[in-house]
């Protein structure tokens, strides 16, 4: 066991040491630094946006329209009356030059059929996401209040029977009611399984790469000497998880200080610290993060198996790109699913993704975050997955056990088989 100890420890020091591990360590930080910044702009008011409204109706509905927008904060809204009819392009063409030269967010141009259809048309040099939603709600809720006075319904009643329903979201877990939000679920789950995927992805393939690195300098053979290949396979697979781990330790403790030092950055930006005290990391259950870990080693375990036995079976590191493809595509898979699994965690589909091994390790942890998931389909997922560990690491072992200290072309799927059968 001390050999597998020492390949653990070669593996950690040298991976830590490189200045690979410690960029993409700063990166972290730096990123949630730059959300942390963006938020506090966004409470200063720096999404608000300067739009012109085009008004080319017969009724005079734009200087309704302004109203509405400048209610909503969001908007700096200035009404340009053309009247009905043909819009003078001579108009379009100077707000386009004016929206060209930054000093006009975008502009608003409403026909007379705007009650009738619900169609308005918006032109900007950037069509964000948050300024799209925004226009169509303020305007709907603008056009259903004229519909209903057009059908002889009081305004002061219009007014008031308008009104923001507030969704009290509570999630029932293991037969208690907790509260929770289907965006904070999605959110946690979502982030969960971007880390597994990065984790497994980045740092299995670095497992492939150190196989490859030391077969093409032959460096195997002195090693093979000394320590047994299965010996040799475990310390790099547990070598490269423990640096991963390493690095989400270091994301996590910047996260936590930088969220500590938000109302300092906030007041060195003139803003009001009381605005962005709301801001801070989602609440992850104590059974979430047990759930998290034990598939993050699981799936860590057995796609770095695999990646390993890629390595082996390579000679270059063109091989072993074309090689890696088949695994790489199964991670890809189950990190592309997690829409689905979010928006229906109890569905066929979600259900079928947490037993398959290969898709397990991202599946059943999104599951178990977005929605309620019975205790005895994680178990039985943890089983099925642990099972996989054992089939597929015996399986890598005897091609790695071969494939080291093989060199020319890549194998045969047949010659794969062999290699299983005799090692």
């Amino acid at each position: 066991m001390h050999k597998v100890w020492a390949v653990i420890r070669r593996e950690f020091v040298e991976r830590v040491r490189t200045k690979w591990f410690w960029v993409s360590a700063i990166l972290g930080p730096v990123l949630f630094a730059g959300i942390i910044v963006y938020q506090i702009v966004q409470s200063m008011g720096g999404a608000v946006r300067d739009v012109a409204v085009v008004d080319n109706t017969s009724d005079k509905l734009g200087k309704q329209v302004v109203e509405a927008l400048e209610a909503s904060g969001s908007f700096r809204a200035t009404l340009v009356p053309v009247g009905p009819g043909v819009i003078n392009s001579l108009v379009i063409d100077s707000l386009s030059n004016l929206v060209e030269s930054k000093r006009l967010n975008g502009f608003l141009i409403i026909r007379d059929d705007l009650v009738q259809t619900g169609r308005a048309e918006y032109q900007a040099s950037n069509l964000g996401m948050q300024t799209i939603e925004t226009l169509q709600r303020t305007l709907g809720k603008l056009v259903v209040k004229v519909r209903l006075e057009q059908k002889g319904v009081n305004p002061g009643v219009v007014d008031w029977a308008q009104i923001r329903v507030a969704l009290d979201q509570k999630k029932i877990s293991h037969g208690k009611a907790v509260s929770d939000s289907a965006t904070q679920s999605f959110f946690t789950a979502y982030l969960m399984a971007i880390l597994l995927f990065m984790a497994i992805l980045l740092y299995g393939v670095n497992v492939m790469s150190s196989v490859l690195e030391e077969k093409t300098t032959r460096i195997i053979e002195v090693l093979v000497s000394s320590i047994r290949p299965f010996q040799l396979m475990l310390g790099k697979i547990l070598g490269a998880g423990a640096v991963s781990f390493f690095q989400f330790v270091i994301w996590g403790v910047s996260a936590r200080v930088l969220l500590s030092l938000r109302g300092p950055i906030a007041r060195a930006l003139g803003a009001d610290p009381a605005q962005i005290q709301t801001m801070s990391l989602p609440h992850i259950p104590g059974a979430t993060l047990a759930v998290f870990i034990a598939f993050f080693l699981g799936g860590f375990l057995l796609y770095s198996a695999m990646f390993a036995a890629v390595g082996a079976m390579s000679s270059n590191e063109q091989e072993a790109r074309q090689a890696q493809q088949p695994v790489t595509y199964l991670l890809m898979i189950s990190y592309l699913s997690i829409l689905g699994l979010t928006n229906d965690p109890s569905s066929t589909f979600a259900r079928t993704l947490s037993l398959v091994p290969f898709t397990t390790p991202i599946a059943t942890p999104v599951r178990w975050t977005a929605g309620s998931m019975p205790m005895w389909e994680l178990v039985t997922s943890l089983v099925i997955l642990a099972v996989a560990i054992i089939g597929v690491t015996w399986i890598a072992a005897r091609i790695y056990r071969v494939g080291i200290l093989m060199t020319g072309k890549r194998p045969t799927m047949k010659e794969l088989v062999r290699w299983v059968r005799t090692a």
